[in-house]
């Protein structure tokens, strides 16, 4: 039996304004398996940055819609029907009220936006 993941969700908006966000600096720096960080706001919406290995447990968002942009690494988003294998550079729109849930199998880098009233365990 493998042993649950342990998550690191931290909300608070980490750069403000005009404040240089260095990815690679924070990937090197993260000693988590699942770390979630806000990197700043966009109007209505944040940026996050997800370092991930292990699996997220399945939730849905009921107000609102998530994407996810992976930076390097492979992602796995489980949906009700299917799989979806997302590598660098490639994204993909999770509407709200999906059921879904994120894995990876080693380590990745990702950026979620998201609204800001998103509770990034799921509703």
């Amino acid at each position: 039996m493998t042993e649950p993941t342990k998550y690191v969700i931290n909300t608070d908006i980490r750069f403000r304004p005009l404040e240089r966000v260095d990815i690679p600096s924070l990937v090197t720096e993260c000693k988590e398996k699942w770390f979630n960080q806000t990197l700043c706001q966009v109007n209505d919406c944040v940026v996050r940055l997800g370092i991930l290995e292990g699996e997220f447990h399945w939730h849905h968002h009921d107000e609102e819609d998530e994407f996810f942009y992976v930076v390097e690494g492979t992602l796995l988003i489980d949906l009700e029907d299917q799989t979806v294998e997302l590598g660098p550079n490639q994204g993909m729109l999770v509407p709200r009220k999906v059921r879904h849930r994120t894995r990876a199998p080693e380590r990745v880098v990702v950026l979620m936006t998201e609204g800001r009233g998103v509770t990034p365990i799921g509703d």
